[in-house]
Order: structure tokens, then sequence, then C-alpha cells
């Protein structure tokens, strides 16, 4: 059975002329001829849409939609006001509706509103659906995830979060790598100790000993006072070590010592600190590629590596995007905001080299910059616009393949032209692909290049 429509309007013609008219396109109609009766109908079982008029016996449109909104009846509801009364209009959407429309109307442009609002009813609908299920099933607050592979991941968390087994995160950046050591710190019997995280590729080797393993007054030029370090910090708690793969040879070493012995001395200091952390760790490199290169300790990687987790990128779960969207509308406070069926089938079909945080700093851009509550494609950034997998290349630049070649391999030698063309740097070869250096290293690696 169809959708049901529940048509309330006090004049006879039209109640049958938009009865006919939904009826022929397979929804379930009811109706209702004045406000009293709109309500009575509500409560025997609510539709799944309502075509409200305005003008009505008491109560009014406008008194319905009030009445239904304070009950927590959030099915679309569609107003229809007077010609030209944009106040009413203006005061409708306030109070709750979906859409309106003036009359006379086009019935075309109605059932368009009707589709769309359906839509978007059940794509809302399907988030808090799996919103709910992934509370109760994880208990892990702040992840929205349905695709298979996402929720084998959370399976994961669930089982290694009571434990105090090391855990290291691999994916590329954006990928969301810190959300899941939250989760896993937040589900854990350490969840009342402090969560403490380190960019350890952000720093030099000199600066991120002291932040890890603080310092004594007198330690170095400038240390006036003592101070703790991140390891301390985290005592009882959770550590985590992001980026672990650009950690210099030094750094690596004490890292090793401070997992075996769970002790350790400051910089410039002969006293020793026993702790208790959990240490999870995070990188988007291939560290047993780093290891045959001699960059890595293979030690150290045994001693981290105790319970892998990858997390795919967002371009191998786009039948997240729609509920990754939704829940960026609503951290962005949107209000209103919403995209049409073109807008969002471009999010799915973009490639996010940048993955989820990519998404979330589009959807908060265009939720700024867009000038109507309705986010159309012409709204979204060009790259998103153009498809394809991110990189976005000149044609008079690069010698693209033929049509029906495998999306994998235009990548990979679009990667490789833009390096020949660099001569090996890296960071040239982004700047003309238009991506970031760390947008582009996990790709390289990926490769093998």
């Amino acid at each position: 059975m169809g959708k049901s429509v529940l048509i309330a309007d006090d004049e006879k013609n039209m109640r049958w002329v938009l009865g006919q008219a939904l009826s022929a396109e397979g929804y379930e109609v009811r109706e209702a001829a004045d406000g009293k009766e709109a309500l009575a109908v509500v409560q025997e079982a609510a539709p799944d849409l309502m075509v409200l008029d305005h003008k009505m016996p008491a109560p009014d449109g406008m008194e319905v939609l009030r009445r239904l909104r304070s009950k927590d009846l959030d099915f679309p509801i569609i107003m229809l006001t007077a010609h030209g009364n944009v106040a009413t209009a203006v005061e409708a959407m306030k109070a709750g509706a979906t859409e309106y429309l003036t009359k006379p109307f086009d019935l075309e442009e109605l059932k368009l509103k009707i589709d769309k609002a359906l839509q978007m009813s059940e794509l809302t609908a399907e988030v808090d659906r799996l919103r709910e299920e992934l509370d109760r099933e994880y208990d892990i607050e702040g992840i929205v995830a349905a695709d298979q592979r996402m929720l084998e991941v959370l399976q994961t968390v669930q089982k290694v979060a009571p434990t105090n087994a090391t855990v290291m995160i691999y994916g590329e950046s954006g990928t969301g790598k810190e959300l899941i050591a939250r989760a896993i710190h937040k589900i854990s019997p350490r969840a009342n100790k402090p969560f403490v995280s380190v960019s350890a590729g952000a720093l030099p080797e000199t600066l991120l000993e002291s932040e890890l393993f603080g310092y004594e007054k007198g330690a170095f030029t400038g240390a006036m006072q003592a101070k703790p370090g991140r390891f301390e910090m985290a005592n009882g708690g959770t550590l985590f070590l992001d980026e672990i793969g650009d950690v210099t040879a030094g750094v690596q070493v004490k890292l090793l010592r401070v997992l075996q012995e769970r002790r350790f001395e400051r910089l410039g200091g002969t006293r020793t600190i026993e702790i208790d952390v959990r240490v999870v760790t995070a990188t988007n490199r291939d560290l047993q590629q780093l290891i045959a290169d001699g960059v890595f300790r293979e030690d150290l990687y045994y001693r981290l590596n105790v319970v892998p987790v990858t997390l795919p990128p967002l371009r191998l779960r786009a039948s997240d995007i729609p509920r990754l969207v939704a829940h960026f509308l609503d951290k962005s406070n949107a209000g209103d905001k919403h995209l049409t069926q073109e807008a969002m089938q471009a999010l799915v079909e973009y490639q996010w080299p940048g993955n989820i945080r990519e998404l979330e700093n589009t959807i908060e851009r265009i939720v700024i910059l867009a000038k109507d509550d309705e986010i159309g494609a012409e709204d979204l950034p060009a790259e998103v616009r153009a498809g394809g997998r991110g990189l976005r290349v000149e044609a008079a630049a690069f010698q693209l393949p033929e049509e029906g070649v495998d999306l994998e391999e235009v990548e990979l030698d679009l990667v490789k032209q833009a390096m020949d063309r660099a001569g090996g740097s890296v960071p040239k070869a982004a700047k003309l692909l238009g991506l970031t250096t760390k947008t582009l290293e996990p790709r390289i690696a990926r490769f093998g290049l």
C-alpha cells in the first residue's frame, strides 16, 4: 500500500480534485472537511503527509498545525494559503509547516512538493532509526554508520574497549580515527579517567619528547618550571597518539620502553614515574613498508598493533553519505535548510579525497553560503559538482584516459603523471592535482609509488 496523505480542506471540490490526482499517483488518500475532523483523523491514525488548508472552520489550519506540532507529530505538512498572503506563509513555516503553496496552484508543483517532503521525511526517519540502533547496540554517541564495513569496525570497538589491549587505528586522513579512539575510551572501564590526544607527527622530536614525557625545571633553556607530560596527564585513562608513523627513531625508542615497563623519567629528571595508561595509536601510512624501509621499529610495531582497526574511506561507504549529511546539517544548526535530490546525488557520487572531514566542512560551508532553505546542486563546491575522484586536473595539463577505463586506473594514471611532472615532489604533485599533501600521500602509499 502506498503512502497515506490526509487532505484537510473545507472545499469539497478541492478535496475531490486532489484526491483523484493523488490516488492516481498511488497514494492512500483520506479527507477532512474542517479542523476538528482533521485532528480526529490524525488521532485515529497519523498520515505520512498532510495537505492542510489555512482557511477552514474552527479550528483553522494554523491552529491545527500548532496543535499537531505541540504533540511532537512530525510528519510533513504542506500548508495551502491564499494568493499573495506572504505573512501567513511565513507564519506557517515558523509554526512547523514543511512547505506551503498559494492558491491557485499548479497540481504538478504540489505533487513535486509532496514527493520531496516524503523523501526527506524517510531520510530523517532512517537516520533517527539508525542512531537509536547504534546507540542501543554499541552505546557510541556521535558515530553515524550503517555501512557493513563500519558496523564491523564498531563491533571490534565494542569487543576491545573493555580490555586493556593496545589498539592501532588505520585509515586515510579525515576518516574519523580520533572519533573511534574516543569511542574506545568512552565505553571502557577507564571512561571516567582522562582521554588525552596528541598529534605525534605535528611536532619536532624535541618538542614531542617534552609533550609526551614532560620536563623538570631547568631541563632546557626556557624551562622555568616543571611540567607533566601527556603520559602523566592520561594516567588511569587513555592516551591517543595520532600519526604514529611520523615519529622519529629517538622517540620510538622511548615509546617502546614506556610500553614495556610502564615507567619513565621526565626530561632533565631522575625520578622514575610509574603510569597506568592505555595507548591507542593511529596512522594513515603503511607501517610495514616503513619497517621494510628501516624507518619504523618492528618491535614497536608489534607492541602497538595488538588489535588493528581499519577505517574504510568515505568513497567505499557512500551509502552512509545521506546519513552523515543529515548529521552535519543538524550539527550546523541548519534549521529548515535541506538538500535537493540532485544535490544529495552529487554528494554521493563525489569521491571525497578528504573523507568525512571534507564532507563536514562542505556541509558547514554550504549552510553558511546558501541563499535559500533549499540547497541545490548549484550551491555545492565546483569539485563536488564535477564528481570524479576529487582529482581536479585540467585536460590541457594531463593526458586523460579514454572513456570506459576503470576509475581506479584513472586515478593511478593521474597521480603518476603528476609525480612525474613534479619531479617526485609530493607537495608539487599535490598542487598540480588541486589536493593537499596529506590527502595525496595516502594515495601514493596505496599505489606503491
